[in-house]
C-alpha cells in the first residue's frame, strides 16, 4: 500500500510539474524541451503507477472497486491526489 500511495504522489506532481513549469517554460520561454522530457516521466508515471494499482488489486491489497476507482482518478487531473487522500487512507480489511 505504501508504494501505491507513493505512485500516486509521484504522478500526481508530475502532472503539476508538467502544467504550471513545463508548459510555461515552453510558451513563455520557448524552451519545448521541458515538455518532453516532463510529459515522458509524467506518461511513465501514469503507467507505472496504473501497473501498480492492478497489481495490488490481483494480490488483494486493494479491492476491485478502489482500484477501478483508482484507475479513473489516474485520468483525472490531480485525481491521485484525491485517491491517495480518500480512497487509501480507509482501511481497506487486507
Amino acid at each position: 500500500m505504501k508504494l501505491l500511495k507513493l505512485m500516486a504522489l509521484l504522478e500526481g506532481t508530475s502532472l503539476l510539474l508538467l502544467l504550471f513549469v513545463a508548459m510555461p517554460l515552453k510558451y513563455h520561454y520557448g524552451m519545448p524541451e521541458y515538455v518532453s522530457i516532463v510529459g515522458r516521466a509524467h506518461g511513465a508515471l501514469f503507467i507505472a503507477f496504473n501497473l501498480i494499482l492492478f497489481y495490488q488489486v490481483s494480490k488483494g491489497l486493494v479491492t476491485p472497486v478502489q482500484g477501478f476507482i483508482g484507475f479513473l482518478a489516474s485520468l483525472v487531473p490531480f485525481g491521485t491526489f484525491i485517491y491517495k487522500a480518500k480512497a487509501l487512507n480507509k482501511k481497506t480489511g487486507a
